[in-house]
């Protein structure tokens, strides 16, 4: 199903464009965005489930919400629409949205959201999200179809956006069938050694100046937009980052113990320049591999995330794509080493609220959204 660009077009004709208000689950990395769009000058709502995520808030005015919609469910959200389109609210999405109200609901949420929320369908399969990255001239790690034949080292992970809950590490088929939930969807993929960078990029398709990215196939020959790079960190990860201290994996499963994923916190990242030009080229790839993934694809939009491992010979393996903005950008409220360079204290939550506010001065406020 979807929202049909006939549907976006007969809300936004209703808005009143010089009374936005930018609308946002208050989790995951709500605090940056409500900042940035009061940066911009937009009122602010914030939407959550119970009292005690109000009363958080408060301990940070400048991203306190101007309005808050409390829900006893967050999937109570698909019978706030109306009155979300009243209050002339754009959407801005992120890990803990998708989550909360599963992949399908946000699809069909019927209120203006920032993106294209049509690429979740390619980000959330691995082997859509695999070929997508490949075509777009990235390399990455080989995957394992048959967990007969682990042979070597490889990390198993499931789909959506868990935060690295549920990984896991195995060496052989016995340990794959000790730790899987088989009722998931998952992958088995080569455990690469080398250094995890997650880089943050932002694509502005109504933007006509800085880095463009170039058209390929159907596209070949247009400008599609402006490509960024806004902030890059690495993760603080549950108890992985600490087992080393306890001996061999061998010696911690005597233990009963295995390691896990869960991501805790993030720490900022510059990468050196001599990779830059790489990273680069495989984010513009894939950019403009995403207006080629089917006909009339519209591409990526806004804020998006290329998870790599860089190796001991200085290549990227791209092991995952986040096609939204990721957790990893919330150490940059106040800018990074990149952003800074085009702005300062420009996070990417703030870029978000930029380009909305430079869209609706353009009209062009509907190539942003869906």
């Amino acid at each position: 199903m979807g929202i049909s660009r006939e549907q976006l077009s007969g809300w936004l004709a209703a808005y009143d464009k010089d009374n936005i208000t930018i609308g946002v689950i208050a989790s995951h990395s709500a605090l940056q965005i409500l900042h940035g769009a009061r940066q911009e000058g937009f009122k602010t709502l914030g939407i959550a489930v119970g009292d005690n995520r109000r009363r958080f808030y408060s301990a940070f005015p400048g991203a306190d919400p101007d309005e808050w919609l409390m829900l006893d469910d967050y999937r109570e959200l698909l019978e706030q629409a109306e009155w979300l389109r009243k209050r002339n609210v754009i959407i801005i999405p992120h890990g803990s949205l998708v989550e909360y109200l599963g992949p399908e609901n946000f699809r069909n949420l019927q209120v203006p959201t920032f993106g294209n929320r049509e690429i979740l369908r390619w980000e959330s399969s691995r082997e859509a999200q695999r070929q997508w990255l490949l075509n777009g001239g990235c390399t990455l790690p080989s995957v394992v179809t048959d967990p007969h034949q682990i042979d070597g080292p490889v990390i198993v992970k499931y789909a959506g956006a868990k935060g690295g809950r549920g990984y896991f590490i195995a060496r052989d088929y016995r340990d794959f069938r000790r730790n899987v939930n088989l009722d998931e969807d998952f992958m088995i993929q080569e455990y690469v050694l080398g250094c995890r960078y997650y880089l943050h990029f932002f694509f502005d398709p109504t933007a006509e100046d800085g880095f463009q990215v170039q058209g390929k196939g159907s596209h070949a020959g247009k400008r599609l937009g402006r490509l960024e790079l806004m902030s890059m960190d690495r993760r603080d990860e549950s108890n992985v980052d600490e087992f080393y201290k306890l001996g061999s994996l061998r010696d911690l499963r005597e233990m009963t113990l295995e390691p896990t994923f869960v991501v805790t916190g993030n720490q900022p990242v510059v990468l050196r320049e001599s990779l830059l030009p790489r990273a680069f080229e495989m984010a513009e790839g894939t950019v403009a591999e995403s207006f080629e993934l089917e006909e009339g694809a519209r591409g990526m939009i806004g804020a998006f995330c290329l998870e790599t491992i860089v190796t001991d010979k200085l290549e990227f393996k791209v092991f995952e794509i986040s096609a939204r903005i990721v957790a990893g950008s919330n150490p940059f409220v106040g800018g990074s080493s990149y952003s800074d360079i085009n702005e300062p204290n420009m996070s990417t939550g703030r870029r978000i609220a930029r380009s909305i506010g430079k869209a609706i001065e353009k009209g062009k406020i509907e190539d942003l959204l869906s």
